[in-house]
Parts: structure tokens; sequence; C-alpha cells
């Protein structure tokens, strides 16, 4: 059984009281601790959904500042790509996943990684444990709900421990409702894995038809679509990964491109967004530094990115492929600090001054060149609140899936059409997908785009079995020099380790050992087939 701390059942506004240590309850207790008190049945069920981003949420404690959920998970996993770029600083937490340290067993980063999905899975888990007994309607789209969000866990899970190139290999272990023994858990395989997963969305998306969710934080039927055509994907079933994201992307509009023209991306509300993390100021409150408006963002009044200078920076190596007529090579500014998305913003009651160039003591640094811009902040340009959304899926995403879909089953016409709507018309009216001899690592250059800094480059890496390039053996590249190597598709070092307490409790664990961690320089003459 995974040690880690586990959320039993309290009111959201409690959050302080809501992490107890153990196994949880057995089922016996759990029903009847439902019977007796209704209310914890919902107050679990809530948790489930407030604590996906909440500070500290794994290792428990208020000290750490790279323990913020299911975001710090988003943030290592790009890191550990080719396309973030963080200094190489004393400030910087997750220098880990630069130098590819992150596989010692007994440090935070992986740790956190995976105790924040089997949280989810074990609260899941308990919840559906509770109102299984209980078919009312409410009740069953809380199970459906639950089965989704274990779905998500372990898609978050199987990218970071197996490549996806063999089905039969072994990845991390199954826990459901009716697992017993948790300390000879053996792992099961990635066909294992995509097994339950498929099963939990197919249930989830029979019984969700109709359900109105109260709000986006919660998992609705284009959630559950959206998360079975990622799982279609992996598991390249192309047409089905199309036809679910169709499905997932019904009533929602990309952000235009005067929507993405101003820092964003921190709006649960955005038309755009499909499913996200709903942040309060009273979460964020917990630790203002364990958050990402802290880490990611670059205009927080509190937090490491702005104050210490550990900006989130685009790899040249893609920011160079961006044409100037795409909206989206202003979400980072150029080698002297410029970018159209600053124009006529100020830093709280700095007026007049350029952000770029600001600095103000112990809380702000100038910005280093391709610091991102991209996300903004909910409560404004150096506020210290630090209570932006995260977007967990959003529209383009799926339309990206689409086009990937189709021209990976045979239908290429329909998907240049799907890619020429989308970027023509939100963000490069330039665009023409025609162009690219190449139209899958085409649709790869656009999800790297798009979809840059909210976490899918390792998931994307492995599923389409590509060498992660930070730079190019003729030194092209902003990495900084500890991190400045390349990663083959076959690298064994690019898996996950399990950590030390899940091997030290359940027996049945056999790490994965392969690979070393990389060396300065390594690997020079990789190529992507994006940046080329």
């Amino acid at each position: 059984m995974p040690v880690f701390a586990l959320l039993l059942g309290a009111g959201c506004d409690d959050i302080e009281n809501q992490l107890p240590k153990g196994n949880g309850l057995t089922e016996a207790q759990n029903i009847a601790a439902v019977a007796a008190v209704p209310v914890l049945a919902e107050s679990t069920f809530s948790g489930l959904f407030t604590m996906m981003g909440y500070p500290n949420y794994a290792l428990g404690g208020d000290s750490r500042a790279d323990d913020f959920g299911y975001i710090t998970m988003a943030f290592s996993n790009d890191i550990e790509g080719a396309d973030v770029v963080l200094p190489n600083n004393n400030y910087n937490w997750f220098s880990v996943c630069g130098e590819y340290s992150s596989r010692t067993a007994n440090y935070a980063n992986p740790r956190i990684r995976y105790a924040t999905p089997y949280n989810q899975i074990k609260i899941a888990n308990d919840i559906i444990t509770m109102t299984k007994s209980s078919p009312d309607s409410a009740n069953v789209c809380k199970l459906a709900q639950c089965r989704a969000m274990r779905a998500f866990a372990y898609e978050q899970l199987v990218p970071s421990f197996q490549f996806l190139s063999n089905l039969d290999d072994l990845c991390v272990p199954i826990v459901t409702e009716e697992t017993t023994d948790f300390f000879n858990n053996p792992r099961a395989t990635v066909r294992e894995i995509f097994d339950l997963i498929i099963a939990d969305l197919d249930s989830a998306i029979a019984h969700l038809d109709g359900y109105n969710r109260a709000s986006k934080a919660y998992i609705n039927l284009n959630v559950a679509y959206g998360l079975r055509a990622r799982a279609y994907l992996a598991l390249g079933k192309y047409a089905e990964a199309a036809a679910d994201a169709e499905k997932a992307m019904e009533g929602f509009t990309p952000a235009s491109i005067k929507d993405v023209s101003v820092p964003s991306f921190y709006d649960i509300a955005d038309e755009n967004w499909i499913w996200g993390i709903d942040m309060t100021a009273s979460i964020a409150a917990k630790n203002a530094y364990s958050t990402s408006d802290a880490w990611i963002r670059s205009f927080s009044g509190d937090g490491y990115s702005a104050a210490c200078a550990t900006y989130s920076m685009i790899n040249t190596l893609l920011y160079d492929k961006i044409p100037d007529t795409d909206i989206r090579k202003q979400w980072w500014v150029d080698e002297n600090l410029k970018s159209t998305l600053l124009d006529d913003l100020t830093w709280d009651d700095t007026k007049g001054q350029a952000i770029a160039t600001l600095k103000i003591t112990n809380v702000k640094e100038p910005f280093e060149p391709y610091t991102n811009v991209k996300f903004g902040m909910a409560s404004g340009i150096g506020s210290t609140t630090n209570d932006s959304d995260w977007p967990l899926m959003r529209v383009e995403e799926m339309i990206l899936i689409q086009a990937e879909g189709y021209a990976k089953s045979g239908n290429t016409a329909k998907a240049i059409e799907v890619l020429n709507n989308f970027v023509k018309t939100y963000r490069d009216p330039s665009y023409d997908a025609s162009a690219f001899s190449n139209l899958e690592d085409e649709i790869w250059k656009q999800r790297r785009i798009e979809l840059w800094g909210e976490g899918f480059f390792i998931y994307d890496a492995n599923r389409l079995q590509k060498p992660i390039v930070r730079f190019h053996g003729d030194g092209t590249s902003n990495q900084p020099d500890a991190f400045a190597f390349n990663l083959d598709v076959t690298d064994g070092w690019r898996l996950m380790r399990f950590p030390q307490s899940e091997t030290n409790t359940n027996a049945g664990i056999v790490d994965n050992t392969d690979g070393s961690k990389p060396t300065v320089s390594q690997n020079p003459n990789l190529l992507d087939g994006v940046t080329d």
C-alpha cells in the first residue's frame, strides 16, 4: 500500500484537518460512516476535486514549495522534456527534473509524483465503496466521476513508469476498491492498466449523460470522452480517439486570437476550458509558494519565478520554429525581452515602467530572454494572492487529438482540414497545414506550442516514441549547461523509479533499473522531427 496522506472526509473549507495518515476505512466502516453521517460521502467527494492542486498535498506539512498536486506532476513532466527551460540556480526546486536526478528513490519530487495520483485513486476507491450500495441518481453520478478520476490518475502514472511500445511491459500496481493485499501488490502490465482505464471511462460515459455539473472542476460527459480520447491515442486507436475528441468538444469554443493576445490561462470559466482546477484564495493561502502562480507564471508578487528570476522559459529550438505571424510567438518574450502581450500592461503600482525589465527588490527580477508570458494571474499582475486556476483539459487539445486521429487513421484530408480550421482561425491567419511534408510531426509541433507548460511533453514523447532533444550538436539551445543533454527513445532513465516508501511497504514491486543519469552534452546528434 503506498504510504501517503489520505483524504477520508471533512468539509473542504477546513482542509487542514482532512489529512489523517493510514490505510483508510474498511468497506464496512465506510458504509457505516455514510449511514451515520450522510454528509461524509458528499464532503469526501468534493475533496476529490478541490485537492487536485492543493499546496503540500502529497507530503503534508506546509514547508515544501514544490508540492502542489497534479500541477507539480505537469510541471515536472515538462521540465523533464525539451521545451520548458528553467535556470540552474539555487532557487530552482525543480532542478532535479532538469538534471534527471529525479530517479533517486528517497527524493521528494518522485514521491510527490507517485503519491499524488495514488492519493486520488484511494479517495475515489473509498467513495466508490461508500456509495455503490445506494444506487440513487446522485450516487450514480458520483460513482461515474470517481471512476473517471481513477482513470485520469492512472493515465498520469503510465507514461512516467513505462514506455507504450509494448503493452505487456510492467507499469504500476493496480489498486481498486476490491484490492485487499496492499503489501504484495505487483506491477500490472500497461495493457492491464489501460483495460481498467477504458472500463472505468466506459462506465463513466454510460452514466454521465444528462449530468449538469455545478462547476468545471467536476467531471461531466465531455471530460469523460476527453479522457477516453487520450487513452485511445496512447493505445494507437486513432479513429476512436478522433471520435471521442469530437464528443468532448461539444459546447466549447477555442480561445480567439484576441483572447490569447494578453496573458491568460488562469480562469476555469473561460469558454475553451473543458475541465480545470478551481483554485481559491483560501486554498492558495495554505502556502503561496506551492502554487502554479509562484512557479509557472511570471507575474506573481509572491513567488519563486519573479522574485528569484526562476522563470519558466521556452527552449529556443521550439521558439525558432514558430512563425512571426502566429500570435503564440508572443507567449514568450524574445531575446530583447519584447512581447506584444505586455503592451499597455503595468505591474501593480509601477505604472509607466516596462514589465520585462522591471526590478522590484525582493519581489521581481527582470525577465530572462524567452520567459513565458502565456500564463496570466487571476488576481492581476503583481498580485500576491496566487489563486489562478489550472487547465486540465482544453478544447484546443481535443482539436489536436482529432487532427492526429484522422492523420493516423488514413484520413489525411480531414486532418489537414481540422488543423487549418483551428490554427488559421484562432492562432495564425497565414497557416497552411498542407505545406508540411510530415503531417504527424507537424501535429506534434502544434501540440508542443499550444500546450506548452501544461504537462504533455513526456506523455507525448513516450507514446510517439520520440527522443528528448534539448540541444543541437552545434550548441543551439538556451538550456543551462547542466541540463543540456538528449535522451534516446529507449533510454531506461526516462522511466521513473518507485519511491522508497513504496518499495519498503510493497514487497511485490520490481523497480525500473535500466539506464543511467544523463551526462552533459550526451547524444548531440539526436533529432525529434520538430526542432530539426
